[in-house]
């Protein structure tokens, strides 16, 4: 059960948490794909095989590793490499994961996400922690948040205990004082559990919980969340 009397902040994923993602990507690849349409036809045709893009997905995995917490980077060097692939100039590889990134950052909220940050925000200092590249400045949600903990920042990402910690610290609090939210079963309500907070599962989709240890409160939406402190 929540222990509404320990919390002392908030933590947020942002993906499916605060959004939809997969609207969100599959616009920015559009409009990717129309600027090599463009710029760069060779790579463009290139994008346009599922195959193809698995496979430079997964060479860049397998000989980047260093990359791996860095989903910017990943993305910005399997363009190059497509560009390079296709006789295409590698340099134009900046400009077309510009033209991707700031389309990525025009996310659809779900309805009950501004007006439940505007409420938590009031009573708690919030903090984001994301294994993603959305900026939540550049979203338009930055002055909800404290601090931004992102894996490609911190070098680390969900569910390591450690990205938690560092949200907690970043609020000068213990992991006990904060409660995390988010979608993800695994990343986030689990990896929230093992680092010594309160989780709480955002369950959209009505999944079913595939751990053995529960998390403190499952919720559908932040409103039902918000309730908890009326």
């Amino acid at each position: 059960m929540l222990d509404i009397s320990r919390i002392k902040a908030i933590s947020l994923d942002l993906d499916d948490t605060l959004w939809p993602i997969w609207p969100t990507i599959e616009k920015a690849e559009k409009v990717l794909h129309d600027w090599l349409v463009e710029f760069a036809p060779m790579a463009a045709a290139l994008f346009s095989s599922p195959s193809a893009l698995r496979e430079i997905r997964d060479y860049m995995a397998a000989n980047r590793p260093d990359l791996k917490h860095d989903l910017s980077a990943v993305c910005r060097e399997s363009i190059r490499l497509a560009l390079y692939r296709a006789g295409e100039n590698p340099l134009l590889a900046e400009k077309a994961f510009e033209v991707f990134f700031a389309e990525r950052q025009r996310v659809t909220l779900f309805e009950d996400a501004e007006s439940s940050l505007q409420f938590l925000a009031a009573r708690f200092p919030l903090v984001t922690i994301s294994n993603g590249n959305a900026d939540v400045t550049r979203v338009g949600l930055g002055a909800y948040f404290r601090a931004a903990i992102s894996a490609r920042e911190f070098g680390v990402g969900k569910p390591d205990p450690r990205i938690f910690h560092a949200a907690a610290g970043a609020v000068d609090l213990t992991p006990e004082d904060v409660l995390h939210v988010g979608d993800d079963a695994t990343l986030d309500a689990l990896g929230a559990l093992n680092a010594g907070m309160q989780a709480a599962w955002m369950n959209r989709a009505d999944h079913l919980w595939p751990h053995e240890m529960e998390p403190h409160v499952t919720i559908a939406n932040l409103t039902e969340l918000c309730a908890f402190f009326k």
